[in-house]
């Protein structure tokens, strides 16, 4: 095994280099805000470059750029609507021209509207799977094609626990987020024999600022069934992408990691 390693130039890196992103090129939309904001700023911090998307907060995009270039790290903020194809494809070019390449997409944009079923329009589904869904696939498409050039780069889809676990109201968002689950897995069988590694995180209830006071009935039933005490903060799932982005998952592909203080192991009876 190790001449076999050694031949196809596959000797693993030292511990100490795993997370070193220096010299890594990496696009997250949706990176605005929240989560996707905390995941942009852990990939700086870690010595990537990056390009940060948004829809619609430009300020938030281009405050945390200026944070990430306290950093002394080169970062852009790049404005597009993901469930459009012309704007994905223009999107990837500012990025690859800005950075000088792209190795690490983490699809983290969407969005999470409830709506009851019997009740939903068919614009909101439309929209909802645009968001949480298209959005994906078009990412995907468009950064694969530049990854393909250079053999090797890394996907990540920011999926759900609703994807595997119903929650009323959000019909259209668990639909989309089941659909990105099977997606990252054809992706992944799709894109190994380019060296691409494509992978889902799958969140559970992350701590925002006021969520506790917007829905204080979902923090509390959350907290009682998770068996590590807390929400999740949006580091915990920024490291869980650097981990997939990284060399110490090197042989992962088509995965699925739940990132949810242990939620979904929660007993029915």
């Amino acid at each position: 095994m190790k001449q076999q390693a050694r031949k196809v130039g596959m000797a693993p890196p030292s511990p100490r280099e795993l997370l070193d992103f220096r010299g890594k090129r990496v696009l997250v939309t949706g990176a605005g805000s929240g989560l996707g904001g905390g995941i942009a700023l852990r990939f700086a911090e870690a010595g990537a470059s990056v390009a940060v998307h948004y829809r619609t907060s430009k300020g938030g995009a281009r405050g945390l750029v200026a944070r990430i270039e306290k950093l002394k790290r080169k970062a852009v903020a790049i404005q597009a609507d993901v469930s459009r194809a012309g704007d994905v494809a223009k999107l990837v070019e500012r990025a690859v021209k800005a950075l000088g390449g792209l190795d690490v997409l983490v699809n983290n944009a969407g969005s999470y509207p409830a709506s009851p079923l019997v009740e939903m329009r068919e614009t909101e589904w439309d929209s909802v799977i645009a968001d949480n869904l298209r959005s994906v696939h078009l990412c995907t498409q468009a950064a694969a094609r530049h990854m393909m050039k250079n053999r090797g780069g890394a996907i990540i889809n920011i999926a759900s626990i609703e994807a595997e676990n119903s929650a009323p109201g959000h019909s259209h968002y668990n639909a989309a987020k089941a659909g990105v689950l099977m997606y990252t897995r054809t992706a992944a069988l799709e894109l190994g024999q380019h060296g691409i590694r494509v992978n889902a995180v799958s969140p559970g209830l992350i701590w925002r600022e006021g969520i506790e006071q917007a829905w204080p009935e979902g923090v509390e039933a959350y907290l009682r069934a998770v068996p590590l005490g807390r929400l999740g903060h949006p580091d915990d799932v920024a490291d869980a992408c650097l981990f997939l982005a990284s060399p110490a998952a090197r042989w992962i592909t088509g995965a699925n990691l739940l990132v949810d203080g242990g939620v979904m192991t929660h007993r029915i009876f």
